[in-house]
C-alpha cells in the first residue's frame, strides 16, 4: 500500500481556538491521513521545526486571531530559509480571513485558504489531490535534523536510505517508556527533557513517539501537543503511527531507533502507544537500554496487577499521579508484585505534571548516574 499522507496541523501563537481544528483533524484521520497535531498557541519557529522533523507534506494552520497574513507568510519564509519549501502551507480561519486576504496570502506562497462554510469533504479532497503524489527528487538537506528526518521517512516508507554527508556519531543512551494510555508517559518524558537540557547546555535529546492506527486509516499523532519543554532546537522529535502493528510500536520502529541511536544524541527516549496487559514492546529490541513502565494508581484489583507482563520486564516502575487517593495502596501492591520477580527493580512515586516534583528528580538522578545500566533482559 502507498504510504499515508502526513500533515501537521497547528494553531498560531495568541490563539486558543481549537474546536474547529479538532473536528478537521478527525475528518482527515477517517480518510487515511496521518495528522501530527502541534496544538494551539504555537510560534512560527515551533511549527517549522516540527514540520521539518516530522517531514510532513504540508502544514495546516487554523487562525482566528487576526494576524493571519503575516503569520502564514512567516511560516512560508522560514520553511524556505531552512531549505524545506517542499513542505506546503494551507489553512483557514472561519470568518476572520477575507477573500482579499486570501489573494495576498496566496501571492506569498500559501497553497489554499478555506473559508467559513467549506465542507470537510472538500478539505479532505484537496489534501488527497494536492499532497498524495510521491515527492520528486529532493534537494540536499541543509541541516543534520533535516537529513535525519528524510532518512526516517525513507525507513518508514521502506525505501533504501541514501548515503549521508553527515558523520554518524557516538552511540546514544536509549530509554524506553511504556504503560497504559493516560498514565502520563508524555508528560514524564517532557519533564525529563527539561532536566537533561538544563544539566548540559550542549546536550541533544531525541524522542520517538508512537500513536495507534490501523492499516488503511490515518492516525492522530498528538504527543507534540502536550510537550512544552521539548519545543527546543536541541530536541529532535519524531511521531510514528503503528500502521496496523500490534504491541505499541510501528513496523519501522526498530530501524528508526537504530538510526537515532547512532546519530549522536545524548539520550533517545522511545514512547509506546498506551499498552495493555499483554504488551511487551521492547522484548525483541536489543537497542533499548533501560525500560520504564509508567502506571497510575487506578489499575484495578490485585488480580489485574498480576496480569501486567511489563511488571516482570521493566527496570523501573513509576507510579504517576501519586497524589490520588489510592496511590499509597497502589505502591504497596506493586512493591509486593515486584518482590516476586526477585530482580533489582526500582519503584518510584511521582506527580509528573508538578513543578520540580521530587519523584521526577529521583528518576532523572537514577538515569543520569547509571550510564552503564544493563539492558533489560526481555
Amino acid at each position: 500500500m502507498p504510504s499515508p499522507i502526513r500533515i501537521l496541523t497547528a494553531i498560531p501563537i495568541c490563539d486558543g481556538h481549537d474546536s474547529a481544528i479538532n473536528t478537521i483533524n478527525l475528518e482527515f484521520i477517517r480518510h487515511g491521513i496521518e495528522v501530527v497535531y502541534l496544538g494551539y498557541h504555537r510560534s512560527v519557529s515551533d511549527i517549522v521545526r516540527a514540520a521539518i522533523q516530522e517531514d510532513v507534506r504540508a502544514i495546516g494552520i487554523s487562525s482566528y486571531n487576526g494576524g493571519h497574513i503575516e503569520f502564514f507568510a512567516e511560516v512560508v519564509d522560514l520553511l524556505r530559509k531552512h531549505g524545506a519549501d517542499d513542505i506546503k502551507v494551507f489553512g483557514g480561519g472561519g470568518g476572520t480571513i477575507t477573500h482579499e486576504d486570501a489573494v495576498i496570502m496566496k501571492r506569498k506562497g500559501v497553497d489554499e485558504i478555506f473559508f467559513a462554510g467549506t465542507s470537510l469533504d472538500d478539505m479532505v479532497k484537496f489534501v488527497h489531490k494536492r499532497y498524495s503524489k510521491p515527492r520528486g527528487k529532493r534537494a540536499r538537506a541543509k541541516s543534520f535534523d533535516q537529513e535525519l528526518a528524510h532518512k526516517l521517512t525513507e525507513i518508514e516508507d521502506k525505501k533504501k536510505i541514501r548515503n549521508s554527508k553527515f558523520e554518524i556519531r557516538r552511540r546514544s543512551r536509549v530509554i524506553g517508556f511504556t504503560g497504559p494510555g493516560g498514565a502520563g508517559k508524555t508528560t514524564l518524558i517532557d519533564e525529563l527533557v527539561l532536566r537533561f537540557l538544563n544539566k548540559d547546555r550542549r546536550s541533544r535529546i531525541a524522542i520517538l513517539s508512537h500513536d495507534p492506527s490501523v492499516v488503511g486509516q490515518g492516525a492522530l499523532l498528538g504527543d507534540r501537543a502536550t510537550m512544552i519543554n521539548s519545543q527546543n532546537d536541541r530536541v529532535f522529535m519524531r511521531s510514528m503511527a503503528t500502521r496496523g502493528q500490534a504491541g505499541g510500536l510501528s513496523p519501522a520502529t526498530r530501524d528508526s531507533l537504530a538510526l537515532l541511536a547512532r546519530s549522536g544524541f545524548d539520550y533517545v527516549c522511545i514512547e509506546t502507544v498506551g499498552t495493555g496487559q499483554e504488551a511487551m514492546p521492547f522484548r525483541r529490541n536489543g537497542i533499548v537500554e533501560l525500560t520504564i513502565l509508567v502506571m497510575n494508581p487506578d489499575y484495578g484489583s490485585r488480580l489485574q496487577l498480576q496480569k501486567i507482563v511489563m511488571l516482570d520486564l521493566a527496570d523501573v516502575v513509576v507510579v504517576n499521579k501519586s497524589d490520588l487517593q489510592r496511590a499509597r495502596t497502589a505502591h504497596t501492591e506493586i512493591e509486593q508484585r515486584l518482590g516476586q520477580n526477585r530482580r533489582h527493580q526500582q519503584l518510584i512515586d511521582m506527580v509528573a505534571k508538578r513543578h520540580r516534583d521530587p519523584g521526577v528528580d529521583q528518576l532523572f538522578a537514577l538515569i543520569s548516574r547509571n550510564p552503564g545500566a544493563k539492558r533489560t533482559r526481555n
